[in-house]
């Protein structure tokens, strides 16, 4: 299990760990093609939903590469799940993590994945002490890319046709943001 300090609270919204109760609504978003498209893999069945929701509320350590930690995106006010922010320890020896988000398109252009991710990322780069946070985004993904701008993260990379999605070949983005950037701009 993670030691990391949740739930974290913003203005407006509640980060806090996956419970049972989260089925529903989880895979109310997850089961979208319009959510699956930018994940690069197909719609989330019930059952496959429930098995990510158990895995997500045991929660893993945070020391090895690949460990993440997902938290369920909830609105302040009446606990509505919203979506969810993963970091996942990408290299241990460097620090290095990736943050990725996904949200229920009902809840969408409210600001609520920049609000969730800047508490994330402030988690990353404080109690969990990551020197250089990253996302990877298709490109098509408008909103994700505002996200990352929001953040403050530099676009690094922009990676043609490497991944396959069905039959469609996906571009991707890569964006990033050093410890020293954050803290600077967080002064």
């Amino acid at each position: 299990m993670t030691t990391t300090r949740l739930p974290l609270t913003t203005e407006r919204l509640v980060l806090r760990p996956f419970t049972p109760d989260d089925l529903d609504a989880l895979h109310a978003y997850q089961r979208l093609p319009e959510v699956a498209r930018y994940l690069y893999r197909p719609p989330l069945t019930r059952e496959q939903c429930e098995r990510s929701l158990a895995r997500r509320a045991a929660g893993t350590a945070w020391a090895e590469d690949g460990d993440d930690l997902v938290v369920a995106v909830c609105r302040a006010g009446d606990g509505v799940l919203v979506g969810e922010i993963v970091l996942k320890l990408a290299s241990a020896r460097a620090r290095q993590a990736e943050i990725g988000w996904a949200l229920d398109p009902a809840h969408g252009g409210r600001g609520y994945a920049a609000e969730a991710a800047r508490a994330v990322a402030a988690l990353a780069f404080g109690e969990l002490a990551v020197h250089r946070l990253f996302a990877r985004l298709d490109v098509l993904n408008t909103g994700s890319v505002r996200v990352c701008e929001r953040l403050g993260m530099r676009r690094e990379a922009h990676l043609v046709d490497n991944d396959l999605d069905g039959d469609r070949w996906g571009s991707e983005y890569v964006y990033a943001l050093l410890a020293r950037e954050w803290r600077a701009a967080t002064a």
